[in-house]
């Protein structure tokens, strides 16, 4: 048995089930195999992978990233303020380059910083060289799920020894048509504020899964509507669709995502991972203010030049609407088919006076996870 396999039979033996993944070519035969034997999900960056896995583990899978170690250079804040702040179990496999017979100098600075970045800031990792080194993986996974924290393993190439390239196949790419199908209202600005439409959809809402945005979204969601099947961001900006994806992707009930223009332009790649898995009970409300709200109604791309529902579309999401009245969106809603829908919504600025959520982190998940997991 090789050491790639050697490695899959311990994350079975542990009970993982669930990946996202980033490739790197030291680590080709152990991303293959992770994609023949688990629900995996490649991904377009890595912290988008933290948003995923995190949504996952919500909804009850044992969710596990592999990833090249300069995925952790954006990774830090997510895995901070998501998976630690709300104690979610994440093991993370890292093929850790720039140690070990690294041939690219750019490798080399970020790498030979990882176990100083990760002792600052706090993160448990530990280091996989050789074939006496992998009962580290089993201590790893059941530390992450038996105590609902992160995880690191840096694997070295040297466990490998000399990387055979996997021949690439000879098959030409298909590539989708890229004739629009798209029959949607002109983009114009519009008429309420998010508060308003919200209010005027809390019957759609009832009772689904809901995953609120960073700040004002979810204080304004948690003040008109808050239940149980609601799980309110805290940090994390342009994670709250990936979120929703790992929730849609373990769970049968319908999921809907409030999210906005400046989360998804920090994040376009999500709806591309979106439009590839194609989650039928995926909704997402894209609620278009043209600015970052929270923060100042400092202007987005979209108040002069984006089309979130084009761009969406162009990203590979077939269902796209757009309606901004509340008789408009709610006729929208309620006509909804498979998924993943993507719902553009033009808002005029500005956020209702709502106090902070009174829930702690730890609150949040636990309410929402029972809520989850008990149907």
């Amino acid at each position: 048995m090789d050491i790639s396999e050697e490695i899959i039979n311990r994350l079975k033996n542990g009970g993982v089930d669930f990946f996202t993944t980033y490739p790197c070519a030291k680590i080709q035969r152990l991303y293959n195999l992770i994609h023949n034997q688990f629900l995996s999900i490649g991904v377009t960056k890595e912290e988008e992978g933290v948003g995923i896995c995190a949504g996952a583990s919500l909804a009850g899978a044992r969710s596990a990233m592999l990833v090249q170690s300069t995925g952790f250079g954006n990774m830090i804040n997510a895995l901070c303020s998501l998976t630690i702040t709300y104690k979610l179990p994440l093991l993370i496999l890292a093929s850790w380059r720039g140690v070990y017979q690294e041939k690219i100098p750019a490798q080399i600075p970020l790498g030979e910083s990882l176990p100083a970045l990760f002792k600052a800031i706090g993160y448990p990792y530990q280091t996989v060289k050789n074939r006496n080194d992998l009962p580290k993986i089993t201590t790893a996974i059941n530390k992450a799920y038996q105590e609902s924290a992160l995880q690191i393993l840096l694997l070295s190439p040297q466990l490998w020894g000399e990387i055979q390239p996997i021949k690439n196949s000879t098959e030409p790419t298909p590539h989708r048509s890229s004739k629009s199908l798209l029959d949607l209202p002109p983009l114009a600005p519009g008429l309420l504020t998010r508060f308003e439409i919200l209010k005027a959809i809390i019957q759609f809402l009832d009772k689904k899964l809901i995953i609120g945005n960073i700040g004002f979204p979810s204080r304004e969601l948690y003040l008109l509507h808050h239940q149980a099947t609601n799980f309110y961001m805290l940090g994390s900006l342009g994670l709250v669709s990936s979120i929703g994806l790992g929730v849609a992707l373990q769970s049968s009930r319908q999921v809907v995502v409030i999210d906005g223009d400046g989360s998804l332009l920090s994040n376009l790649g999500s709806l591309a991972t979106i439009a590839q898995s194609a989650p039928k009970n995926l909704t997402i409300l894209a609620i278009d203010n043209g600015v970052h709200g929270s923060t100042g109604n400092q202007k987005t791309p979209t108040s002069t030049c984006v089309d979130l529902a084009e761009t969406a579309h162009g990203l590979g999401i077939r269902h796209v609407f757009r309606g901004s009245t509340p008789e408009e969106i709610q006729t929208i809603l309620a006509n909804l088919n498979g998924g993943p829908n993507f719902v553009h919504i033009p808002t005029q600025p500005g956020n209702a006076h709502v106090p902070t959520i009174p829930l702690t982190p730890l609150e949040i998940k636990e309410i929402f996870v029972q809520a989850v997991q008990s149907t």
